[in-house]
C-alpha cells in the first residue's frame, strides 16, 4: 500500500526537530555538570570500577550506533520518505530502531558516571520520544491501515525481541 503523505515532515509530530536537537543539549549539559563539576548524584561510582563502566559504555555505544546506522540506511537511501511500509531488516525486531538507538546513546553516557540526575532526565526524554512515536504511528496507521496494525501486533515498539519476528 502506498502512503498518502508526500513530505517527510508530515509524518512527524510538530516541532520534532526541536525535541531531537534540544533534548541532547539539555541532557549533555546536566550530565556534564553532575558528572564533572557538582558531582551531586554520582556516588555509585565508588562501587563500580571505571573500567567496567567504560566497557559497558562501549558495548551500549556500539549497539546504539548500529541501530541508528542500520535504520537510517534503510529509511533514508533517498531524499524522500519511503512510500511503502518497511518491515524487513532491523524493522522485523523493533518498530523504532533509530529512536531506540538515540535513547541508548543517552544510556551509554549514564554508565560512564552513573549520574542519578541524568537517569531522571532520560525518563523525561523517553516520555517525549514515546509521544513522538505515538504521533508517527497514528499517521502510519492512517496511511497503511490493517497492514500497519498487523505489523504493530507482531513487532515491539521499543525493546527488540529477536525470537519473535514477523514470521511468527
Amino acid at each position: 500500500m502506498k502512503s498518502n503523505h508526500k513530505v517527510g515532515k508530515e509524518r512527524e509530530m510538530p516541532h520534532t526537530h526541536l525535541y531531537l536537537i534540544g533534548s541532547p543539549i539539555v541532557f549533555i549539559i546536566i550530565w556534564f555538570l553532575d558528572s564533572s563539576i557538582f558531582q551531586v548524584s554520582i556516588f555509585f561510582n565508588n562501587f563500580i570500577l571505571l573500567i567496567i563502566r567504560i566497557l559497558i559504555f562501549i558495548i551500549i555505544l556500539i549497539i546504539a550506533l548500529s541501530f541508528i546506522f542500520i535504520s537510517h540506511k534503510t529509511l533514508f537511501h533517498s531524499h524522500e520518505p519511503p512510500d511503502h511500509l518497511i518491515i524487513t531488516g532491523i524493522f522485523r525486531f523493533v518498530r523504532n530502531p533509530m529512536y531506540l538507538g538515540i535513547l541508548l546513546l543517552y544510556i551509554a553516557l549514564i554508565f560512564l558516571s552513573i549520574s542519578l540526575i541524568s537517569i531522571g532526565i532520560i525518563v523525561f526524554i523517553f516520555v517525549i520520544y514515546n509521544k513522538m512515536v505515538n504521533y508517527e504511528e497514528k499517521i502510519l496507521e492512517d496511511d497503511f491501515g490493517d497492514e500497519y496494525r498487523r505489523y504493530k501486533e507482531r513487532v515491539p515498539k521499543w525493546l527488540p525481541n529477536p525470537f519473535k519476528t514477523l514470521n511468527n
